[in-house]
Formats: structure tokens, C-alpha cells, sequence
């Protein structure tokens, strides 16, 4: 499972001109779920998300979690992580779960992150989203399960 996480001021994702979901400061993360990934896969990826220490502290210092910080996470499905641009000029998402593995696996690691009673606000699955984000930094971070020991 892939995950880019943005730290940011705020973050909202549109489909079909409708906001969906939400969030003030927080996560924005972009979550790709690739062929072979288990529930084991987005536990790891969902736990990694609520204790990285990426927002500062009083002395400037990146030392705190969304959870410290109370923050909210909005998860936008992008199978795109996946894609193998190595050959040609198309890429390729043969890496990429299944639709249908990749939405029940997508949102098992929504509901752990809710788990933690922060607010936490999804995209729509396999939908055009439109998202906006304030890039607060900027920081930006990325996660692999398969790179996780």
C-alpha cells in the first residue's frame, strides 16, 4: 500500500461540484492500494499515518502527530501511486489491486484512522475528484508497506 501524506492547513475534495469531505489542519492522504495488499497492509499504513511526529511543537520542531495535534486526515483513493512509468510513454497500473479489493482495503484503513477519534473524511472511490489543499510547510512524506521493515 502506498500513501503520500501532505501536512495541511486545510483540504476539501469535490465530485461532481459537491464537497464530499473536509478537513481542517491535518493529512491530506493519497492512498494507492497495490495488488497483494492485506488488512495487515493498511493497519501498518493507517498506524504509520496517525503517529508520524511531522507537525511542530512550540520550539518549531517537527515532534508531534495529527494525533498531538488533533488534527483532521481526509483520504482520497489514487490508484495512480502505482503507476510504472519505466517503459514507454503510458504508464502502467498493472500493480494496482483490483477495484473492488482496492475500495474494501481503502476503506478498512479510512475506518482504523477513525478509530482514533479524530476527524477523518474520505473522497468517493473511483470517482473524478477535484482536491484542494494549503500545503502547510511544505511537508510532504511517503509510505510503502512493502518497504516497512
Amino acid at each position: 500500500m502506498r500513501a503520500v501524506l501532505q501536512r495541511v492547513s486545510r483540504s476539501s475534495v469535490e465530485v461532481d461540484g459537491a464537497c464530499v469531505g473536509q478537513i481542517g489542519r491535518g493529512w491530506l492522504v493519497l492512498l494507492g492500494v497495490e495488488r497483494g495488499d492485506t488488512e495487515a497492509d493498511a493497519n501498518w499504513t493507517a498506524e504509520k499515518i496517525l503517529s508520524l511526529r511531522a507537525f511542530e511543537d512550540e520550539q518549531g520542531k517537527m515532534n508531534r502527530s495529527v494525533v498531538d495535534v488533533r488534527g483532521g486526515i481526509l483520504v482520497v483513493s489514487q490508484f495512480t501511486l502505482l503507476a510504472d512509468c519505466r517503459a514507454g510513454r503510458r504508464p502502467s497500473f498493472t500493480a494496482a489491486a483490483d477495484p473492488a479489493e482496492a475500495e474494501r482495503l481503502y476503506l478498512h484503513c479510512a475506518r482504523r484512522l477513525a478509530g482514533s477519534g479524530l476527524e477523518v473524511a474520505t473522497g468517493v472511490f473511483r470517482a473524478t475528484m477535484n482536491v484542494e489543499l494549503v500545503n502547510e510547510g511544505p511537508v510532504t512524506l511517503q509510505l510503502d508497506s512493502r518497504k516497512s521493515s
